[in-house]
């Protein structure tokens, strides 16, 4: 799966947590959304700097803006992230109440990083058939030799 393939299915698939997502469509994603990130924070940054008052250190009207442009933008992507990042627990045959294991100070973030990078289960699990199978190239049968 590309970039922009795994960007159409989570964006379409937009607060949808049933069934399952490859490993390459959750970090596609990962990668698109630190990207965003960080093209939104980079003018969010310089029209801060630049409306700001030095003698009362308040921000003017632009950074408000700004800032509030950011913030929409960060809040309508949390489903979707929130959304696959179930689905790639459910590859594994995992609960999506796993993603609250994230939540728990020092080691959560590095067992959601191990899920997340594990692989799935082959086959069909009870949240559905593999994701990868579904992605399959059909393979041709052999031909008898003449």
């Amino acid at each position: 799966m590309s970039l922009p393939d795994a960007v159409k299915s989570v964006l379409s698939q937009y607060a949808s947590f049933s069934g399952r997502a490859r490993r390459s469509e959750y970090w596609f994603w990962a990668l698109s959304f630190l990207i965003l990130e960080i093209v939104l924070l980079i003018p969010l940054g310089i029209v801060m700097a630049q409306s700001v008052d030095p003698e009362t250190m308040t921000y003017g009207a632009g950074a408000s803006v700004a800032y509030g442009i950011f913030s929409l933008v960060m809040l309508a992507l949390v489903l979707p992230t929130l959304a696959v990042t179930v689905r790639r627990l459910h590859d594994q045959d995992k609960s999506g109440f796993f993603w609250f294991m994230g939540l728990i100070p020092v080691a959560g973030p590095i067992i959601m990083l191990v899920f997340m990078a594990s692989d799935g289960t082959p086959g069909p699990n009870r949240f559905g058939p593999s994701p990868k199978a579904v992605d399959a190239p059909a393979v041709p049968a052999p031909q008898p030799a003449v």
